[in-house]
């Protein structure tokens, strides 16, 4: 299932302090694949308003919820057993690759909803801060969008 959202995705993700901004902005719960769909869509010149927040929003809550969210947390509840345990590593590594698995469906079900919201008269530079949410971590945000517009 290859998306031109789930491309930018890897491809923004594999730059350098990307991963690190990533997981810091999940670790005070932020959805990740939500402020990359954010990023694509600034990209894009995509207008962002209160209603397309609330789309994606909506779409990803159930689904981060009761498929992403489990998978994350068994296989970071079974890391340090894993360690020590090469059956249980491979399992977690398949955790792992169910997890990524799940993001990617999501990617492409975000890229679904937006693919056809026509373009901007000028860029906005509005949709990472509006999908954030509360206490915005400015400095990871800063990180994303510093990481695509070098590229």
């Amino acid at each position: 299932m290859s998306s031109d959202l789930w491309s930018f995705s890897l491809a923004t993700y594999a730059r350098p302090g990307v991963e690190d901004a990533c997981l810091q902005l999940q670790s005070t719960g932020a959805n990740v694949c939500l402020l990359l769909c954010g990023l694509w869509l600034e990209q894009r010149a995509i207008a962002c308003n209160e209603q397309r927040v609330q789309q994606l929003q909506m779409l990803v809550g159930p689904w981060d919820i009761e498929v992403v969210q489990p998978l994350r947390a068994l296989r970071m509840q079974w890391k340090t057993l894993a360690a020590e345990d090469p059956v249980l590593k491979g399992l977690r590594e398949q955790m792992k690759a169910l997890e990524l698995e799940a993001e990617r469906h999501l990617l492409w079900q975000l890229e679904q909803v937006a693919q056809n919201w026509p373009q901007a008269l000028s860029a906005s530079n509005e949709w990472l801060e509006s999908l954030m949410g509360a206490s915005p971590n400015r400095d990871a945000l800063r990180v994303l969008r510093d990481a695509v517009t070098r590229a």
